[in-house]
């Protein structure tokens, strides 16, 4: 597990990925800035909030069918910083994201602008199939047990469990891109109890989620952490507090949501998965379809209708 992969599950482990499921997979080159929000002005009343959350899970389940349908790239830059924030480090990864068995893997390509050599692809398609198979075999073990999981069999928090650990305030509707966003406030609730590890990064965790109106997905969230998260006294994971990310959906081909980009700030660190001091930049794109043959198709091109 790559450290843009490490951070990116620290965010999906947070109160406002809900529903996206790095899942929040996928890089690339850097999106375009977004343009500032802009108020609504009308009198149209707010959905209500509760249900609009509900609705936004229900579409990511729907939107992983397409997903495990598309390839692209991603770019992840992370520059290390010493104690008086000067950075003493800068290190550039790229990969391939694709689906495997249902489950979402990340195939290292290029490490600072260098092609792996022969070995070092081998070896690297070797671990993204023992991980596949080995995230495969865990999803169904738990789905046997009836549990809810997302596609590498973790443990997933509901929106109806994110309502207990949590609130969501401050409801309003912008335009963001020529698109009516809702925006609405997270904050977790220190006294709510967990039932994992997860849920304490959640009731942990404050933030903003932007939901695009029409189809009900995220396109854009920010999130912090409030305090110190620490599971096994920090020898298993640790959070500073203050660390703080920000994620940015689009919508590709017409059809589904997917990471443009994903930048965080502070430090974190998780077993031998990944350690995070500094800043972390991910960018994905170049997304493309794949036809039953394996072919690949860019998004930009008509899909034939043999390859839906």
């Amino acid at each position: 597990m790559m450290a843009g992969r490490g951070f990116k599950k620290i965010v999906c482990m947070g109160i406002l990925l809900l529903a996206v499921s790095i899942r929040c997979q996928g890089q690339g080159t850097a999106p375009s800035a977004i343009a500032p929000d802009k108020a609504e002005t009308s009198t149209r009343p707010l959905p209500d909030i509760a249900s609009l959350m509900h609705e936004v899970e229900a579409r990511q389940r729907e939107a992983e069918k397409v997903q495990k349908d598309y390839i692209y790239h991603s770019v992840e830059t992370a520059q290390e910083v010493d104690a008086q924030g000067a950075i003493k480090k800068t290190e550039i990864k790229e990969y391939d994201v694709f689906w495997i068995d249902g489950v979402p893997v990340r195939k290292l390509v290029k490490k600072d602008g260098r092609v792996l050599t022969e070995d070092e692809a081998r070896n690297e398609s070797e671990r993204v199939d023992r991980e596949a198979t080995k995230e495969k075999e865990r999803r169904e073990k738990e789905d046997a047990k009836g549990k809810q999981t997302d596609p590498r069999g973790n443990d997933e928090v509901t929106v109806s469990r994110l309502l207990e650990l949590g609130s969501f305030t401050n409801p309003r509707r912008v335009v963001m891109q020529g698109r009516d966003t809702i925006v609405v406030d997270y904050s977790g609730d220190p006294k709510a109890k967990t039932r994992n590890s997860f849920e304490g990064v959640i009731r942990d965790m404050t933030g903003t989620i932007w939901v695009d109106e029409q189809d009900k997905a995220i396109a854009k969230l920010q999130g912090r952490f409030v305090d110190n998260f620490r599971i096994g006294g920090g020898l298993l994971v640790s959070i500073q507090k203050g660390t703080n990310f920000e994620l940015q959906q689009k919508r590709v081909n017409g059809e589904v949501w997917l990471p443009a980009q994903v930048e965080g700030h502070g430090e974190a660190r998780a077993l031998l998965f990944f350690k995070f001091n500094g800043s972390l930049t991910v960018a994905d794109s170049d997304y493309r379809k794949f036809k039953t043959s394996s072919t690949v198709l860019p998004i930009e091109a008509p899909v034939p209708d043999d390859a839906k």
